[in-house]
């Protein structure tokens, strides 16, 4: 069972996904949590971690806060593969009430990513790290923060389309264990930013024989595999369309000389005629789940 991510807390007691378990989001907008204690309750069953003790009371306030320009990577989808955790950057402006002390120690913002069509009906989901903020006047500020996307923690059902939802917490000098959540304010912006989490994908080309003499046949060989995490490994991507590219040695520029498919196992082959020196190269369009791959150009000789 794969342990659901969340975010250190500002003095390593908080775990900001309780605050935004889906069971626990007011209707309206902006999207509140309309009692912690039940989303503390979620948090434990599905990760046997909690942030407040069992018998924390009271309902957190509305806080005077709210998320704009936000940027998940760049605006870039994000490719994760078998093994490194991705380090995923995120921006945001922070806009609030002047009553609102976003440089307080036990004050939090960040990003949540996850998988769903809302933030109230998450299937999965990481957290950023606590965010940093430069103020850019008393009511806004430039913020950065860091969501990091370990492999392990995701399925292949996981990839695909993906959003992106800001949070604030204010504790006011509350026991973060256990606090009084009458005098916690939570503010939630919903889907801020809409990517795509995609399997990490890796293709290669033959060519052969090396050299051929012009007028003759060149078989092309490749395999395009992407990565399963289900498992930890590679597997063939099947009955993809993949282009045969070429250029000239003397050109910067792949023309496209004919597009084939995937077999059951990945495999990728072809003939073509030989003409001039030049590379040849396999090139993938990718799909929402698995990004864009083209091989490394493999050099013919023509004599």
């Amino acid at each position: 069972m794969r342990i659901r991510a969340t975010v250190a807390a500002v003095s390593g007691a908080l775990a900001l996904s309780a605050l935004a378990a889906p069971a626990a989001l007011a209707a309206d907008s902006p999207k509140v949590p309309a009692d912690v204690a039940a989303a503390v309750e979620a948090v434990h069953v599905g990760s046997g971690k909690t942030a407040f003790a069992a018998d924390a009371t009271g309902t957190p306030y509305e806080l005077n806060a709210s998320f704009s320009n936000v940027k998940v990577n760049k605006g870039k989808n994000i490719a994760v593969g078998t093994t490194n955790v991705v380090k995923v950057p995120v921006t945001f402006t922070l806009t609030h009430g002047e009553e609102v002390d976003i440089h307080a120690p036990d004050f939090v913002a960040g990003i949540e990513l996850y998988r769903g069509t809302d933030f109230t009906a998450e299937e999965w989901w990481f957290d950023s790290d606590v965010a940093s903020c430069t103020d850019s006047s008393t009511t806004v500020a430039s913020c950065t923060a860091t969501v990091a996307i370990d492999p392990a923690e995701l399925l292949n059902e996981d990839a695909g389309a993906w959003k992106a939802a800001g949070f604030a917490v204010a504790f006011n000098g509350e026991d973060q264990e256990n606090p009084n959540l009458d005098n916690v304010g939570v503010a939630v912006t919903d889907k801020v930013a809409a990517y795509n989490l995609q399997r990490y994908s890796k293709l290669t080309v033959n060519a052969a024989p090396e050299p051929v003499k012009k007028g003759k046949t060149v078989t092309v060989t490749g395999k395009l595999s992407r990565a399963n995490w289900d498992d930890g490994k590679y597997h063939g991507y099947t009955n993809q369309s993949v282009k045969l590219q070429f250029r000239k040695k003397s050109s910067s520029t792949y023309t496209t000389l004919k597009t084939i498919k995937s077999n059951s196992t990945g495999d990728l082959k072809t003939t073509t005629t030989a003409t001039v020196d030049g590379y040849y190269r396999y090139s993938f369009a990718g799909t929402t789940t698995t990004p864009a791959v083209s091989a490394t150009g493999d050099y013919v000789d023509v004599q």
